[in-house]
């Protein structure tokens, strides 16, 4: 029987579509090597201008591209977020559903789409094609269940003048504890809809997928799991010798924008636990301004830093910053897992997008929150007050994280008894996500029964 179950799974074939952005397509192709690692055979879908960028897949993995009708730059050749939405919902939908026609005339038939929950026309089309649909959501369960509440209504936008709100299934927050798209209303309108249309039709789909585990977002999974009967927890999504270590061959994402500097040997100088880690993310770009009050705080604090200031960003800093210190390093871009594995890093300044904060969190590094927008701002909440992982920067009048106040955040954590009771806390964490991925976790045993739902669909 378990031969015959086996043997069913390989014929098995999930296509997964993923949002062209970096932070969307890494999850999305990390649960793909899950799929994979577990006999099913994967085919990973994105726009016909990212696949061009992916530079290694594991062999069994297929790489298929549809058009977002920008296919030389991607969103980079349109004039705004809004133009770019507005032409990608046109072409998208047509050319997703030629490339599924296609493949399934092809004798190599397609037993379920997995798609980001970015793209949520996808199920429709799926349904046309007669295939089974998971949506898989990228960001916490947490900012989720927030965005469900502005979208049914429950949560009205613009805010009104209220210190404390309260929603099901959900602590009690402060405005600025929300999205920023929320407690800004008004900023970023297209992406604002965006996120909002994930929850559109997310009820028909068959299976809700989440890149997050249930023990790190137990009260507000169990509420969603009322509403949403199908969600099921699935992460953390980072390569697995980073985490539970069955997949040998896991260990990179294989998915980069930008190419890494060296920088473990400079790295292999410093003490243990004396790095403060800085990075802003491959989309956050800060103020010349924000950069300067960055550097003052790394360098008055003392301590040994290394810094990523993608290429783009180098002509921020400022005049006399040394970039090639004893004590300071700044790259352009590093192999982020590598480093906050490292035994030299105390702690990670971050602007708190979900992929950092998992991997930070899965490696059991503190943070210090300085969230720039979107879901970073609920997420440095969390960090600090839900999961007691890390401490937050508060920005001043101006929407500035001072240099001072960074200074004082990093002692805290790597001098004070307050920062060795945040790192027990994350070593918890660490150990628990492990768990979660790991034979007879919570997130292997939901990938095991959603696999065993469509070999027995």
């Amino acid at each position: 029987m378990e031969k015959e179950q086996k043997t069913k799974t390989k014929r098995m074939q999930c296509l997964v579509l993923a949002y062209p952005h970096q932070g969307h397509i890494n999850p999305l192709l990390q649960f793909s090597k899950r799929l994979q690692h577990d006999g099913v055979r994967v085919t990973l879908v994105t726009t016909h201008f990212y696949c061009k960028t992916i530079p290694k897949l594991p062999a069994s993995i297929t790489l298929e591209g549809f058009s977002d009708g920008f296919d030389d730059g991607g969103i980079a050749e349109a004039e705004s977020i809004k133009a770019y939405l507005d032409r990608f919902w046109k072409v998208g939908p047509q050319t997703l559903s030629e490339l599924l026609q296609r493949l399934i005339t092809s004798g190599n038939p397609i037993h379920c789409v997995v798609y980001d929950s970015f793209l949520p026309w996808t199920l429709d089309i799926a349904k046309k094609h007669g295939l089974t649909c998971a949506v898989f959501l990228t960001q916490p369960l947490f900012v989720n269940c927030v965005y469900h509440h502005v979208q049914k209504g429950n949560l009205k936008v613009p805010l009104e003048n209220s210190n404390v709100i309260s929603l099901p299934g959900l602590p009690l927050l402060q405005p600025f504890d929300l999205p920023s798209f929320i407690y800004s209303y008004g900023t970023y309108s297209a992406s604002f809809e965006l996120v909002l249309n994930q929850f559109s039709n997310i009820k028909e789909a068959h299976w809700v997928l989440c890149n997050t585990f249930y023990d790190l977002e137990k009260e507000v999974a169990d509420w969603l799991m009322k509403i949403w009967p199908k969600l099921k927890t699935i992460g953390p999504t980072i390569p697995s010798m980073f985490l539970d270590k069955r997949d040998k061959d896991d260990d990179e994402y294989g998915f980069s924008l930008f190419k890494s500097e060296e920088c473990v040997k400079w790295m292999d100088e410093k003490p243990k636990g004396s790095i403060v880690y800085v990075s802003f993310g491959s989309f956050s770009t800060l103020s010349e301004e924000q950069m300067e009050e960055v550097a003052f705080g790394l360098q008055e604090s003392g301590c040994n830093f290394l810094w990523v200031v993608r290429a783009t960003e180098m002509g921020k800093i400022p005049k006399g910053f040394e970039r090639n210190s004893e004590n300071g390093l700044v790259v352009t871009w590093c192999s982020q897992l590598k480093v906050l594995e490292h035994e030299a890093v105390g702690c990670f300044v971050t602007h708190c997008g979900w992929n950092s904060t998992l991997e930070a969190l899965s490696l059991g590094v503190p943070m210090i929150a300085m969230p720039q927008w979107t879901d970073q701002t609920t997420n440095a909440k969390l960090i600090e007050d839900i999961w007691k992982i890390g401490l937050r920067v508060s920005p001043d009048d101006k929407g500035v994280f001072r240099g001072e106040a960074l200074k004082h955040a990093i002692k805290e954590i790597m001098e004070t008894e307050i920062g060795k009771e945040i790192k027990k806390k994350a070593i918890q964490w660490k150990n628990l996500a492990a768990k979660s991925v790991d034979e007879g976790g919570s997130s292997h045993m939901n990938i095991r029964e959603f696999i065993d739902s469509l070999v027995h669909s």
